[in-house]
């Protein structure tokens, strides 16, 4: 994708989500540009009818989740979003998703890196995330370029309840 319209789509994509959300997607994309990465956010709200296809057709394994969060009103609020390496978006590299996850986790947000590892593999990534090894020959999960919110169940989420995102703390900044 040409930068302008990966510019473009990133800024109406943060548009679909959850405004404390969006402010914290926007630091991480600011964090994987500095690194060299040209991070896209390729889908961030989903409709029901969406999300059921992507379901149905294997790529989600829920029929409502983080994508699919509107406000009373209707409007988007999406609380996930899946941030692909515009270079790479069929095969990210290893060092761009273990990147992605630090980058989550410094800001209090989380990857679908551990999705489907049991805990020995998960501790494998851990490992890698926590000692920047991006040559670890670990298994990733499922999706790992998933990115979501923390501290809500997605049966929350579909109640109307939103996480707490408040100011990212100065722990959260060093957890990486």
């Amino acid at each position: 994708m040409k930068e302008e319209a990966r510019l473009q789509r990133n800024q109406q994509r943060l548009g679909e989500c959850f405004s404390p959300f969006a402010k914290r997607l926007k630091a991480m994309i600011n964090d994987l540009e500095a690194q060299g990465f040209r991070p896209r956010i390729q889908d961030a709200f989903r409709t029901k009818e969406d999300q059921l296809k992507a379901f149905n057709n294997g790529f989600s394994k829920v029929k409502f989740g983080f994508h699919n969060t509107s406000s009373p009103e209707g409007k988007p609020e999406s609380l996930a979003v899946d941030l692909l390496d515009d270079d790479n978006p069929l095969n990210p590299p290893r060092r761009y998703m273990i990147l992605l996850a630090e980058s989550a986790r410094k800001q209090g947000l989380q990857t679908g890196i551990l999705f489907g590892l049991p805990k020995v593999l998960r501790n494998g990534v851990e490992d890698a995330i926590k000692n920047h090894n991006f040559g670890s020959n670990v298994k990733i999960g499922f999706d790992p370029t998933h990115v979501e919110v923390t501290g809500i169940t997605i049966a929350e989420a579909k109640t109307g309840k939103r996480p707490n995102l408040g100011p990212v703390s100065k722990m959260m900044m060093a957890s990486g």
